[in-house]
């Protein structure tokens, strides 16, 4: 078989050496924290988008006069739930954002402090030993 040639259109493949390289040992709650991920842009889209219904029926229940009480009663049940529904989900955002940074700030605070280096626990000296 023939030698495959180099075509112009392979791509040139540069490699950069690091300086050094961290790696962190977490536990298995960490990495389970870490896995779900975090869900807390969902619940701040959901909230935004809740919040922003609920502020437009109440401009318009502000500012328009509703002829029947079945349309003003949806009204303000949408406006109710709408308010309700939004700092529902933005405590859950708030809250879900906290636990996730909390997680990554204990793992990074595991490391030492640049030029001291862990190594193993010196034992003190028996008197009369050695």
């Amino acid at each position: 078989m023939a030698k495959a040639s180099s075509t112009p259109l392979d791509p040139a493949i540069h490699r950069v050496r690091l300086d050094s390289l961290r790696i962190f040992e977490i536990s298995e709650a960490e990495l389970d924290a870490l896995e779900r991920g975090s869900p807390e842009s969902l619940y701040l889209n959901f909230a935004l988008a809740v919040l922003a219904i609920a502020i437009s029926f109440s401009i318009a229940l502000a500012t328009t006069k509703i002829e029947t009480d079945r349309t003003f009663t949806v009204f303000v049940v949408i406006v109710v739930t709408g308010y309700l529904a939004g700092i529902t989900f933005g405590v859950l955002w708030l809250i879900s954002r906290r636990s996730l940074k909390s997680t990554a700030a204990k793992i990074r605070a595991r490391i030492p402090s640049e030029g001291i280096q862990e190594g193993p626990k010196a034992t003190p000296e028996q008197p009369g030993g050695g």
